[in-house]
């Protein structure tokens, strides 16, 4: 199998050359550099106003054009900005590329979001939840089938307990996720929703005022459970504001707290992976999300499940 090339400064910069007008007044090209330092060279930073992603593989590419289409969808339906594409083709032979315009703002990571920030996340899933899933499943958005909650337990148990080991977390914590509750918080029968699927700090973008700018990162988007946006928004901007704009979009108890449970599985078999050297995020990144994951919710306090038990998620009258 023919090794697919590794895009350097020079290939971007031939790239953008003859996509920009602006950039052929300096014979040197527009400056770029890689998105993030040190990661796979896929993602460049064009100037100050565009970013251009590369497909490295052919699957990528099929995952990059049908994100593409996803985007104009998702667009008519969620309050933040969606990127929207200048250009696109091929850098080589069967490999997309997408020119984006950049969205001013810094990245969640950097940024705390506020109370009007977290409407904003609100506005973001009721969004999600009313993109059609015909029309979804139509663009190729696949099907996910909703994780066990009790498997994830499981793994999480003897993780939680390496973590203690190295004097990173309680073991403790995890055990008021009790198998007959992890069985209790299994998603429910209903009909899948839009997922983004990867609501991480560096997927969205927050203005200095807290406030939700835009959502980046659609090509892992799914049709499935709810509830994982929710955990992804538990690690990205805390458990306490995932919830509040959970709430705010009309998921009741259960959803919130399977999200819940699932983002501190994920934190604590994450961070665990991380010291037994089989992940490669950074410490710092996988700490604050742990964190993130542990802090406390009222809702844990005051909710009784069995009062939930037609719950599903859907909006309340």
């Amino acid at each position: 199998m023919t090794r697919p090339p590794t895009p350097t400064a020079d290939t971007v910069r031939r790239l953008v050359r003859t996509l920009l007008k602006d950039g052929a007044a300096d014979a040197s090209g527009p400056e770029v550099r890689p998105a993030a330092p040190g990661a796979d060279p896929v993602t460049w930073l064009v100037g100050g106003r565009h970013v251009l992603r590369l497909a490295r593989d052919r699957d990528a590419a099929a995952r990059q054009r049908r994100e593409l289409r996803l985007r104009d969808l998702v667009r008519t339906h969620v309050p933040v900005a969606v990127p929207v594409s200048v250009a696109q083709g091929e850098w080589a032979p069967g490999l997309a590329y997408t020119l984006d315009t950049r969205v001013p703002g810094a990245s969640g990571a950097e940024h705390d979001v506020s109370a009007v920030g977290e409407a904003d996340l609100a506005g973001l899933l009721t969004g999600l939840r009313e993109v059609p899933a015909r029309q979804a499943e139509t663009l190729g958005v696949p099907r996910a089938a909703p994780r066990s909650l009790e498997a994830l337990r499981a793994a999480a148990e003897p993780a939680a307990e390496r973590l203690a080991g190295a004097d990173e977390f309680d073991a403790a914590r995890l055990r008021q996720l009790t198998r007959a509750a992890a069985v209790q918080l299994a998603a429910q029968s209903a009909p899948p929703v839009l997922v983004h699927h990867a609501l991480t700090g560096g997927h969205l973008v927050v203005s200095a005022d807290g406030r939700v700018r835009a959502v980046l990162g659609w090509a892992g988007t799914v049709l499935g459970d709810p509830a994982e946006d929710i955990a992804g928004l538990a690690l990205a901007v805390g458990s306490p504001a995932a919830v509040r704009a959970a709430t705010l979009a009309g998921y009741g108890a259960r959803p919130c707290l399977r999200g819940l449970w699932l983002a501190r599985c994920d934190a604590v078999l994450q961070l665990a992976a991380r010291l037994d050297g089989t992940g490669t995020a950074p410490l710092p990144r996988l700490r604050t999300r742990l964190r993130h994951a542990w802090e406390a919710i009222l809702l844990e306090r005051v909710t009784e499940l069995r009062a939930e038990a037609g719950e599903d998620g859907e909006r309340r009258a």
